[in-house]
């Protein structure tokens, strides 16, 4: 996934490799590391509690460890991409598994919230200096015949990577502790920097030009902007100081990336692509699907785990049904377009997961348990299966062949900054709403229970435990104000997708545009389809 479909080598066109065995080679290293990244997307969720308990931190500060790692790949994802095309693709490489292997390290052991953050930020760094690479060693160095396959089983290994590291996870919470979920994407980095420091042919951009850091430097401005703003203002405010200074430095670098990229020859990202009907529906529905998804996955297992006081493996596996269903509608996905038409299936799955997360809103309560929830889940996805692969095959149909790696960076950034946007608004609001929701249900609380308890619905639970007379009801408001919270954050989820379902109805890909090849990707533990590229 490059930020250009210029690919050389070092001093020449990039030699194809013919040589069978070290194409294997090539593919085992740049899936393992591939893993390793997906894998530390989602493994945090599941140990929410643990990580409350251990530092003592808030719903907020435990939203920031999980999506700093999301947030810093998406908005690096680009501008690293683009700096091993330049700078050369195996030590772009190697140098981020070295990265990403210490920040997971330094993680495991970790002593304070501050410290967290930090390293997880750097496993962000390294995670996105590898990400890209990964596919663009595959594009560059392998011959046409063995290319599709060798991307097919990229995008398996991104799905299966998702799917792992939730299970494992929740595996190592169970019957050790959260600091054994680093163990994981450790090993699978040392694998795959052994095998890539040995295997992986280096090449960048033939006719290097000089690296476009203004566009690099706004774009990552803007996305941390508007995830921080989204983050903080339903807690804060919308007119809170903080929230709007970051927004208008937010706008601000926004629209110096857009005048900067259309007026420089070599830009990190040709805005003019997006006047393209498929282009503009396609990422735009990825971006905004990703972010509910995001949202719905991080809020759920607090759910399973405190409020109904499962296990991670059993809140795991609960998880199972909406992710299966996605793989189902995904492959039924191609047959339907061919049938309706790209834009009247991104339509029908995008009414179908909305009519899903309104389910989910109606019907999920303190005392329901998982039946009143499950159904919403399970149509959101079927709804979701069935809108991904054409949105995903929008975008890479949108650009011709030469220019299939920025289709595949754009691909892959929607869903990144998608899922840490959804995290950042949704995640906000399910802290603003139990905040205000609790205010009203301990009024005969001393202080300074009331005040943790208001922290987040983990310390609230810690603390009714030693609460006295109050326990009980500490216990029961918090539960009730979580669920209060969420709906909100639900609501708010419904009506951007009936806005967006609107979009795509009126922008979305003229008919006859887009045909869809079957295959398959599960991106962060989250079903799509996707097509085989054709990639140059």
């Amino acid at each position: 996934m490059t930020s250009s479909s210029s690919i050389g080598a070092v001093t020449s066109a990039a030699p194809v490799i013919d040589d069978p065995r070290r194409r294997r080679a090539i593919l085992w290293a740049v899936c393992i590391a591939l893993m390793a990244v997906v894998a530390s997307v989602s493994g945090l969720n599941v140990a929410q509690p643990q990580l409350a308990m251990t530092f003592d931190a808030s719903q907020g500060q435990i939203l920031w460890i999980i999506n700093a790692y999301t947030l810093t790949l998406a908005a690096l994802l680009l501008p690293l991409g683009a700096m091993g095309d330049r700078l050369g693709r195996k030590p772009v490489f190697v140098g981020g598994l070295i990265v990403f292997v210490l920040a997971n390290i330094a993680a495991a052991v970790a002593p304070s919230v501050e410290i967290m953050l930090a390293v997880r930020i750097l496993s962000g760094v390294g995670a996105a200096m590898i990400m890209p690479v990964t596919l663009s060693v595959i594009t560059s160095s392998f011959p046409d015949k063995a290319r599709s396959q060798a991307i097919g089983m990229w995008a398996a290994v991104a799905g299966g990577g998702g799917i792992l590291g939730m299970f494992l996870s929740a595996l190592l919470v169970d019957i050790a502790t959260w600091r054994w979920l680093f163990a994981l994407p450790i090993v699978l980095t040392a694998a795959a920097l052994l095998m890539g420091a040995l295997v992986i042919p280096n090449s960048r951009e033939k006719g290097v030009a000089r690296f476009d850091l203004l566009g690099a430097l706004t774009s990552i401005i803007a996305a941390v902007g508007f995830t921080f703003a989204l983050h903080e203002a339903p807690a804060l405010g919308w007119t809170d100081p903080l929230v709007l200074s970051t927004v208008g430095l937010a706008v601000l670098a926004t629209a110096v990336f857009i005048a900067w990229e259309l007026r420089t020859p070599r830009p990190l990202l040709d805005i003019r692509q997006f006047r393209t009907r498929g282009l503009s529906s396609g990422t735009t529905l990825l971006l905004v699907l990703f972010g509910i998804l995001g949202g719905i996955s991080l809020v759920l297992y607090p759910y399973f785990q405190v409020i109904l006081g499962w296990s991670g493996l059993l809140a795991t596996l609960a998880m199972m049904p909406m992710m299966l269903l996605m793989m189902f509608a995904s492959g039924l996905a191609p047959r339907l377009v061919r049938r309706i038409g790209a834009r009247a299936g991104m339509v029908a799955g995008l009414a179908i997961a909305t009519g899903g997360l309104a389910l989910v809103a109606v019907l999920v309560s303190p005392d329901g348990g998982y039946l009143r929830v499950l159904p919403g889940l399970m149509v959101m996805g079927l709804g979701a299966g069935l809108a991904m692969p054409p949105s995903t095959e929008a975008i890479t149909s949108s650009l011709p062949r030469e220019q299939q790696g920025v289709a595949s960076a754009l691909n892959d950034l929607t869903r990144e900054l998608g899922a840490a946007l959804g995290i950042a608004l949704l995640g906000g609001l399910l802290v603003a709403g139990y905040q205000s929701a609790l205010a009203g249900r301990l009024t005969e609380v001393p202080e300074e229970l009331a005040a943790i308890a208001s922290e987040g619905i983990v310390n609230a639970t810690a603390i009714s435990e030693a609460a006295g007379p109050h326990s009980e009801q500490i216990l029961t408001a918090a539960k009730e104000a979580f669920i209060a919270g969420w709906q909100q954050a639900m609501w708010v989820g419904v009506a951007v997708m009936a806005a967006l379902a609107c979009f795509v109805l009126f922008r979305g890909p003229k008919s006859g545009s887009v045909q869809l090849m079957v295959s398959e990707d599960v991106h962060g533990g989250l079903a799509s389809s996707r097509e085989t590229h054709r990639t140059a």
